[in-house]
């Protein structure tokens, strides 16, 4: 019996798809984040404000964000530790005060937009009030996260994050203009003006988030404890496969989360942009671009406003605890807190404590008067503003033969990361240098 035990084991081991699968980890789970409520907003206004003028972003972006998220994993990797618990050893307090900063206060409005787009989403299919449930769902997600582990949770939402494929879908279902779609994916395309400045800003900052740099960093550390690959001292003991296994686990999380956007993309600028819909003012809006998928269907509006809504509110269910979570993440490593979403709150009061603020604050945002969905596309501006200086500082830290030893970044690697840095410099330098001389 033993033995047959042992074969069955060696069998699952030696099958290509099953290797494949069980190599997706933080990698993946960061890719599916990415496309949160802000990306799908962020998403659908450029592609009905500009239609396909902004597609060449999402193939030009997926270097780079692969190549940043590469570099935070491969830190916590190597490092045993937090990006920000690196930064705080190598360049002192006052850098890593300035970083904790910038990450609570981008993830905290990024968190209260992505609540109340779950609202807003739920009040397309069911009659409900906005207030009551964006409480309902901020408490839901601070006890799932808090209570139970986040592993369990995140595999459960990531079926709900199916729902996206409806995009993919539509995409190959309505009439295209597959010739002017692949012109406008290869070749860039740039307006200067303010506009056109601001949703580019938007669209590189919900694919390029700071949330993203911090989480991966932390869940590759998680992920090497779980596999036990940490020493007592707390030094991993990784080799050059365990850093090629992150980057298949990256690059496919990276990818799978492009293909997800562009669709969008294409989505909106097909069925809205060529019908005269050039601006989302509310779910419901953004939800119409799914409704070819759904014509046969009676009442294929309300089929439509459904897929969209259980999208948006999968998604944030994924990705507000990973905001939180990299709030929380960054704070613990400023102050040698533990740190750990496997930890119990008796042992982590800090860790989840902050955890529970970000989530509240971010919750408190929805009763300002602020739009839902102006408030994602906002968000998305304020991560690529946000993300600059963090790039350069992850390029440092990635690039430092002291801190990373035999697994520093390499030339390719260090090229693309410069470009990553120049990119979204530029273009947020341009959408202000537009605003001020408009």
């Amino acid at each position: 019996m033993a033995n047959e035990e042992s074969e069955k084991k060696d069998a699952a081991e030696q099958n290509p798809i099953r290797k494949f699968f069980a190599m997706l980890g933080p990698g993946l789970i960061t890719g599916a984040a990415d496309d949160d409520p802000s990306g799908i907003a962020t998403y659908s206004q450029t592609g009905a404000q500009f239609g396909y003028g902004q597609l060449w972003v999402m193939l030009f972006t997926l270097p780079l964000m692969t190549a940043i998220q590469e570099a935070c994993a491969r830190i916590g990797m190597v490092t045993g530790k937090g990006i920000v618990a690196v930064a705080k050893e190598r360049y002192g307090a006052k850098l890593t005060l300035i970083v904790v900063l910038l990450v609570l206060v981008a993830n905290t409005i990024n968190i209260g937009a992505d609540i109340g787009a779950m609202a807003a989403a739920a009040q397309l299919i069911l009659p409900v009030n906005f207030v009551a449930t964006t409480l309902c769902f901020t408490a839901f997600i601070l006890i799932l996260e808090i209570f139970t582990n986040y592993e369990v949770y995140a595999g459960i939402l990531k079926w709900l994050c199916l729902s996206l494929l409806s995009y993919v879908i539509t995409v190959f279902i309505v009439h295209e203009p597959w010739g002017t779609i692949l012109r406008a994916t290869i070749v860039p395309h740039i307006e200067f003006n303010f506009a056109f400045l601001f949703i580019i800003t938007g669209v590189i900052g919900t694919t390029i988030s700071p949330y993203m740099f911090v989480w991966e960093a932390s869940e590759e550390v998680e992920d090497l404890r779980d596999r036990n690959l940490l020493g007592p001292d707390g030094k991993p003991k990784i080799g050059w496969p365990d850093i090629k296994r992150m980057r298949t686990d990256n690059f496919f999380g990276m990818l799978s989360s492009n293909i997800v956007s562009w669709c969008i993309i294409v989505t909106a600028a097909t069925v809205l942009n060529a019908n005269g819909v050039t601006n989302i003012a509310t779910s419901a809006d953004a939800a119409r671009a799914l409704e070819p998928l759904v014509h046969s269907f009676p009442h294929s509006g309300y089929v439509a406003k459904l897929l969209f809504s259980v999208g948006v509110i999968g998604l944030g269910l994924l990705a507000v605890p990973v905001l939180s979570g990299s709030a929380s993440y960054a704070v613990a490593d400023a102050v040698n807190w533990q740190a750990s979403l496997n930890l119990k709150l008796e042992r982590a009061h800090g860790f989840y404590g902050v955890i529970t603020i970000a989530t509240l604050v971010g919750l408190v945002i929805n009763f300002v008067g602020i739009d839902p969905v102006k408030a994602l596309i906002v968000t998305a501006v304020i991560n690529g503003v946000v993300a600059v200086p963090l790039i350069f500082l992850v390029i440092r830290l990635a690039g430092s033969s002291e801190i990373m030893g035999e697994y520093k970044s390499g030339p390719l690697s260090n090229i693309v990361l410069w470009v990553t840095f120049l990119f979204m410099g530029a273009a947020a330098v341009g959408m202000f240098a537009t605003y001020f001389t408009k």
